[in-house]
């Protein structure tokens, strides 16, 4: 076990990394959380209230749509063994932690900001699984990326965990910063038999050559250019969305006298017609800054791969062809995530496996919820099918009438578990059982 001045360096160590990476990160969040502060930026404090108003208002968040578009296709709902029909022992760990929902957190975090975490640690009845965000865990890696060395997580405003190989130990910074030890713990985290630091990287993707940058961090530019271009046309629809009329050579005598000039259609002035003219200021043509801002639009769909009409609501008469080409690019998009944050996935649970004594299982994989749109009736056409021309054992395919009716695990089991009692032989088989067993 590391002595405490090894533990106090270390903490220092990656505490440094952590406000290093920490202005990145914040700009990200910002971005992504419709900071009202952030909104003003650039914009002089001299400006009339009216326009600051407007300022506020001109934010067209896209940036978290685009992650909740691909979030919102991403659930895991059982790990099996290689040719296994029923999830793994290791499963219950996953659902007594409610994983079924925190998983959210954990893509939407590796989404947005290029990565996020996951600690196993033990507990009872079965380890404790937690997700942490980049903008609270720092973990720090050697030769092997797979193993972080050491890892940092930021518990609360003055306490922290450092978590290695061996141990746990919670940290508490006092006012000055500078921190104590509170406790320490051994954790016995063993993978294949090697011990490991007990936390699990997610990352949107994989790239040997660029840094972890996440799907936002691309997009803030575009997402700017939306932001001036709605402030633009807020700011010509406030003040110049209407014609004006004006006189010059001629200033109403009373308040009652200027609303009746205001309201009338025909003017006559007792006035020297040489001295007095009446004209008339165009409305400010809007159509310019609702084309930009739907290039721009467009533009961003093509970038993050979000269809088109899901960022602009223009969903007309599209066929099922159509429909699917529209979200191919998506589809391939989180295809990309599933598989690189499912061998996430299946590293934490096999790694709360070996807590709960079951071997890893190196061949073991996430199943991940269908999600694609698709119409009920054709799947079961092509299901049946499959069935009839292939040979496919039906039960072998519940698992996508499940995803496309909205069906859960557990109610596939029940669908198993009613099967067979309407199987006579498998009636027979089990009365067999019972009776050998007597």
């Amino acid at each position: 076990m590391p002595t405490d001045p090894q533990i106090l360096e270390r903490f220092a160590e990656l505490k440094a990394a952590r406000d290093k990476e920490s202005a990145r990160l914040q700009k990200i969040h910002r971005y992504l959380r419709d900071d009202p502060t952030r909104r003003l930026e650039g914009l002089p404090s001299s400006v009339p209230a009216e326009v600051q108003r407007l300022a506020r208002l001109a934010r067209a968040n896209v940036l978290k749509f685009a992650v909740n578009s691909r979030v919102q296709s991403m659930y895991v709902d059982g790990f099996r063994g290689r040719g296994e029909s029923d999830d793994s022992p290791v499963w219950a760990a996953w659902q007594a932690n409610g994983m079924d929902a925190r998983q959210i957190g954990i893509h939407r975090s590796g989404l947005s900001f290029g990565a996020a975490y996951a600690t196993v640690l033990p507990g009872r009845p079965v380890p404790v699984i937690r997700g942490a965000s980049s903008r609270k865990l720092t973990a720090l890696y050697g030769a092997d990326d797979v193993w972080p060395v050491i890892a940092l997580e930021q518990r609360g405003e003055k306490s922290w965990r450092l978590v290695d190989s061996t141990h746990v130990f919670s940290l508490r910074t006092a006012d000055s910063d500078k921190p104590e030890i509170v406790s320490r713990a051994e954790h016995k985290a063993d993978f294949f038999g090697e011990p490991v630091c007990p936390v699990v990287r997610y990352r949107d993707t994989i790239d040997l050559d660029d840094p972890i940058r996440g799907i936002v961090e691309p997009l803030i530019p575009l997402q700017d250019q939306i932001n001036i271009t709605t402030f633009g046309l807020l700011v010509a629809q406030h003040f110049g969305a209407f014609k004006f009329r004006y006189i010059l050579g001629w200033v109403a005598e009373t308040e009652e006298q200027r609303i009746k000039a205001s309201m009338s259609n025909f003017f006559t002035l007792d006035e020297d017609k040489d001295s007095v003219e009446i004209g008339q200021l165009d409305e400010t043509p809007l159509t310019g800054y609702i084309e930009s801002r739907k290039s721009t639009l467009e533009l961003f769909a093509a970038i993050s791969q979000t269809p088109a009409h899901e960022l602009m609501g223009q969903l007309i008469n599209l066929s099922a062809e159509a429909l699917a080409a529209a979200e191919a690019g998506k589809q391939r998009a989180i295809l990309e995530n599933k598989t690189v944050m499912g061998e996430s996935h299946e590293q934490t649970l096999n790694l709360a496996g070996a807590y709960m004594g079951v071997d890893p299982d190196a061949g073991a994989y996430v199943r991940w919820q269908d999600t694609e749109a698709r119409a009920l009736a054709q799947l079961v056409d092509a299901l049946g099918k499959a069935v009839q021309m292939l040979g496919i054992p039906p039960q072998a395919l519940w698992d996508r009438v499940a995803d496309a009716l909205g069906a859960s695990q557990q109610e596939v089991a029940s669908w198993k578990e009613l099967a067979s009692a309407m199987d006579p032989f498998g009636v027979l088989e089990g009365t067999l059982d019972r009776q050998a067993a007597v």
